[in-house]
C-alpha cells in the first residue's frame, strides 16, 4: 500500500516498532486499562482467511491515532463472504478533532477495496454516516449480538458487493474472547470497537 500523505499527517501501514505506541494510542482514546489494545494483539496473531490490515497516523513524528481492520465472515445463504471488520480507531486525545480519524476511515476502505465486498462495525452513526456506512439492519443484515444497537451496527458497501450478500455478520474470536462485541451496559460506550476518536 502506498503510504498517504494529506497536510502534517502521515498514513501508513504499521511497523514492528509501531505497537507500543499503538497500544498508547488505544489505551488513550479508550481510556481505558490496556482491554482494546490487548483486542489489537490478538487480532494480529489470529488465524483467519484475510490478514488484518493495521495503519497508523503520524503527526508531528508521533503515532497519533490507529485503526484496523480484522477478518471476519458474513454468513449469507449461498455461502460465507469473508469481509472486514473496522475495529478499534483511535486517536490520541490531544490530535483530536484535526480530522485523523477521517483519514484513518478513508485509508482504510480503500485499502479494504479488491480484498472484501463488506466493512462492518460497531460505532456512533452521527460519525461514521458521513464517512461511508450506512446502518446495516436496513439493508438486510443481522449483527453478530443482540447487545449492538441497531444504529450502531453499520457497514460500508464496496465495489464487490453484490445483492445477494446479505446476513448475519459473524465475528472472529479475539471479540468474543475478550466480550468486545455490543454492550453490556447500557450506560457504556464501546469500550472495545470503533468509535469516533
Amino acid at each position: 500500500m502506498v503510504t498517504a500523505v494529506a497536510g502534517q499527517v502521515e498514513i501508513r501501514a504499521e511497523r514492528g516498532p509501531d505497537r507500543e505506541p499503538i497500544r498508547r494510542v488505544q489505551t488513550a482514546a479508550f481510556d481505558d486499562d490496556g482491554h482494546v489494545a490487548g483486542l489489537v494483539d490478538m487480532l494480529r496473531a489470529a488465524s483467519a482467511p484475510l490478514p488484518p490490515l493495521s495503519y497508523v497516523a503520524v503527526a508531528d513524528g508521533r503515532v497519533a491515532g490507529h485503526v484496523m481492520l480484522s477478518a471476519s465472515r458474513l454468513d449469507a445463504l449461498p455461502r460465507l463472504v469473508d469481509v472486514y471488520v473496522l475495529s478499534p480507531l483511535g486517536v490520541l486525545p490531544e490530535f483530536q478533532g484535526r480530522g485523523i480519524g477521517t483519514r484513518l476511515v478513508q485509508h482504510a476502505l480503500a485499502a479494504a477495496e479488491g480484498r472484501v465486498p463488506l466493512v462492518f462495525l460497531e460505532g456512533n452513526p452521527a460519525y461514521y454516516g458521513t464517512r461511508g456506512f450506512e446502518r446495516a439492519d436496513e439493508l438486510g443484515f443481522r449483527a453478530p449480538s443482540l447487545r449492538i444497537p441497531p444504529p450502531a451496527f453499520q457497514v460500508a458497501r464496496l465495489p464487490g458487493h453484490e445483492a445477494w450478500m446479505t446476513g448475519t455478520l459473524v465475528y472472529s474470536e479475539p471479540f468474543w474472547a475478550l466480550d468486545c462485541v455490543g454492550l453490556r451496559d447500557h450506560q457504556a460506550l464501546w469500550r472495545c470497537a470503533a468509535a469516533p476518536r
